[in-house]
């Protein structure tokens, strides 16, 4: 089975096998957060897929 692209462009895998993602809701419509609501926006968290998801999505990785 062939990878998702658009899926794939989305996340980062770490050398250690972790897969972080961007928080969601930050392209735009930003002005009414705090500085510190737009800061935290920013960070990559940790996402944790089943099997099924990443055997779906991500086969080629």
């Amino acid at each position: 089975m062939k990878t998702n692209k658009s899926y794939k462009k989305r996340i980062k895998v770490t050398k250690n096998g972790k897969v972080l993602a961007r928080k969601v809701g930050q392209c735009h419509f930003n002005s009414k957060n705090t500085g510190t609501q737009r800061l935290a926006k920013k960070q990559l968290r940790k996402l944790t897929l089943s099997q099924r998801v990443k055997r779906r999505f991500l086969a080629g990785v």
